[in-house]
């Protein structure tokens, strides 16, 4: 399975070079230029590495870096920035950052110590904390567990997490899991989310009354 990288710079062309050369390595890259997006971004998916700029808008890259060490302890994390002095690289490694790299820097230069990190850590699926997807395999996990699904169940699962702050109703989310195809009582979803939440370690899924369901961060 492909690493995926979430690659935090607010700089266009170094955001363009970099991803480009992480892309030629077969990375999946998912860009962001601004901290806030950057958490949006972890809130809903998964990764196996962040490369983080720390001077970029709205939310700092060492902030980044204290969000992804509480909920995701276990996730490797580059820092990559313009900032060489000390303060800075000891802050970042009481962080627990696993790498810190000053720019400018050569992309095969990057590219080695990516792949000196992904020799050293233990493959993300096997100690990703709490609940995660993995949408290419169908299949969803609980502390590298996996969750003996349907895909019905798996697939309202997924529409749910990869949207925590949205409420779906039924209609809407028949619509993602059965397309058109499905013709009878709206009520099925309810079905679904029962029989999901019995296979669940915990109460992911909050009933919105009146409305439909919403994804439940802590669980």
């Amino acid at each position: 399975m492909r690493k995926r990288i979430l690659f935090l710079e607010d700089e266009p062309v170094i955001q363009e070079v970099l991803a480009e050369y992480m892309k030629m390595q077969d990375y999946e890259v998912f860009l962001v230029s601004d901290g806030e997006k950057a958490i949006e971004a972890l809130e809903k998916s998964v990764f196996d590495m962040a490369v983080l700029d720390i001077m970029v808008p709205k939310i700092s890259g060492l902030e980044v870096l204290s969000f992804i060490r509480k909920r995701f302890p276990d996730m490797a994390v580059i820092m990559l920035t313009a900032l060489g002095d000390e303060q800075t690289q000891v802050q970042a490694f009481n962080e627990y950052a696993d790498d810190y790299v000053v720019k400018p820097v050569s992309p095969i230069i990057l590219l080695k110590r990516m792949e000196t990190i992904f020799r050293r850590v233990r493959p993300l699926e096997t100690v990703q904390k709490g609940l995660w997807i993995d949408r290419e395999g169908y299949q969803a996990y609980f502390n590298g567990t996996a969750l003996e699904l349907t895909l019905s169940e798996f697939l309202l699962l997924e529409t749910l997490y990869e949207e925590p702050r949205r409420v779906f109703t039924r209609e809407q989310l028949i619509l993602r899991i059965f397309n058109e195809d499905y013709i009878g009582n709206d009520r099925i979803i309810d079905a679904h989310v029962k029989n999901l939440r019995k296979k669940l370690p915990g109460n992911f899924i909050k009933t919105v009354i009146g409305v439909g369901y919403q994804f439940r961060q802590e669980g």
